[in-house]
């Protein structure tokens, strides 16, 4: 070997050994990701909601009649039986107070009806001499006409004369009865809460109202004495161990969902859930303003449960439930996780690992739910899939599974 090769040796396979080292650092990494395998099992769709427990038929009580509602002593939980139990009493609403204006024009009409009854006491008297004078002439006309000193006319005209001042007595009368019942009415007009003892006493007649069927009290409405109108709700009455559950679901749900359809009730309380199954979905939906201020278009969905083991769980009327009702149920179906799908090209995607490297496979998707897509075709059972791919991969990027 020449003096220049040795020379150059130690250069040459430094040289070398640094090409190799850029080689290394150069060559392409694989992306540590985390897979999941195409999995075989039970794919549920369901719609959830936020509703509340209700007594199926509730009976809301009313004032029948206007009136002064009695403290109502019952309470809520309180057990009342069919038109037996008392729930309310009305007594009779007390005057209104006046002012001096009303008072003076009403004590005035009380003037004006006294002095109207004098009147007619007047014009009575006067009615009952002109009558008792045609009684006497009457009687001189028959006793001179039995002698024949006057005319059977004339006779005739003392007969009706007679019967005419017992026509206008009787109508005097009749008058003096119309003035006292005036009287009465303008002195009522002036009686004031203070006046009437029956008032100050709070006693007299009132209006018994009955409970109509039997239960509990749920809720008392109007508790403290007022005045009521008719009409006017007083307390709530049902069974409370005749429980349904009320969810309200926007409307593009609920035609998802079929009477008969399974539901779980879930997070109200106490651990476990309450099966059930949906009854009716109400054919009328109704405008709800969501937390954000958007405007829903909401659906009521009843759903049966079983009533007497959830009230001995502690669940009752208006108590806040989660439900979650079933769409569809696939036992069996080959399923991938919802976190490996993507739309490519308006289709749903996954990467797929084979060899160590990814693959961009285009899957047709059944029923979806927040874990799991049915996989219809694409792929087959055991094949690992990316989940959560990051920006870093793409067709045929190498990869190195994190597990």
């Amino acid at each position: 070997m020449s003096t220049t090769v040795r020379a150059w040796l130690p250069w040459g396979i430094g040289a070398a050994l640094v090409l190799a080292g850029l080689a290394v650092a150069f060559r392409p990494q694989p992306v540590p990701v985390d897979t999941a395998p195409i999995s075989t099992g039970p794919v549920a769709v369901t719609v959830s909601g936020t509703g509340e427990a209700r007594v199926r038929d509730v009976y809301t009580i009313s004032a029948p009649v206007e009136g002064r509602l009695g403290r109502i002593e019952i309470h809520a939980g309180d057990t009342v039986f069919a038109n037996d139990t008392i729930v309310a009493r009305i007594y009779e609403a007390d005057p209104t107070p006046l002012d001096a204006r009303t008072r003076a024009t009403r004590q005035a009409a009380v003037k004006a009806a006294e002095a109207s009854l004098a009147l007619a006491r007047a014009e009575g008297d006067r009615a009952a001499i002109e009558l008792e004078f045609a009684r006497s002439q009457l009687e001189r006309s028959r006793e001179l006409s039995s002698r024949g000193a006057v005319s059977a006319a004339a006779l005739d005209r003392a007969q009706t004369e007679m019967q005419s001042r017992q026509a206008a007595h009787a109508t005097a009368i009749a008058m003096v009865q119309v003035r006292l019942a005036e009287l009465d009415q303008a002195r009522a007009a002036l009686i004031q809460p203070a006046d009437d003892p029956v008032l100050r006493g709070r006693a007299g007649c009132c209006v018994e109202v009955r409970s109509p069927v039997s239960g509990q009290v749920l809720r008392v409405v109007q508790e403290s004495e007022r005045v009521v109108q008719p009409g006017t709700p007083l307390l709530e009455i049902g069974a409370p161990d005749d429980l349904e559950i009320v969810v309200d679901l926007l409307s593009t749900d609920a035609v998802r969902l079929v009477p008969g359809a399974r539901a779980t009730i879930r997070n109200w309380g106490r651990p476990g859930e309450i099966e059930g199954k949906v009854r009716r979905i109400e054919p009328y939906a109704f405008t709800k303003v969501s937390a954000l201020g958007v405007e829903e278009q909401r659906v009521n969905v009843r759903i049966d449960i079983d009533a007497a083991s959830a009230t001995a769980e502690g669940l009752a009327h208006g108590y806040r439930v989660e439900a979650a009702i079933s769409v569809a149920e696939v036992e069996g179906a080959l399923r991938v996780p919802v976190s490996a799908l993507f739309r490519n090209q308006g289709a749903w995607s996954v990467f797929a690992v084979e060899d160590g490297r990814a693959h961009i496979r285009t899957l047709k998707i059944g029923h979806m739910n927040d874990e799991f897509g049915e996989v219809l075709s694409g792929l087959a059972a055991g094949a690992r899939v990316i989940i959560y791919p990051s920006d870093r991969i793409g067709e045929d990027s190498l990869v190195a599974d994190r597990g």
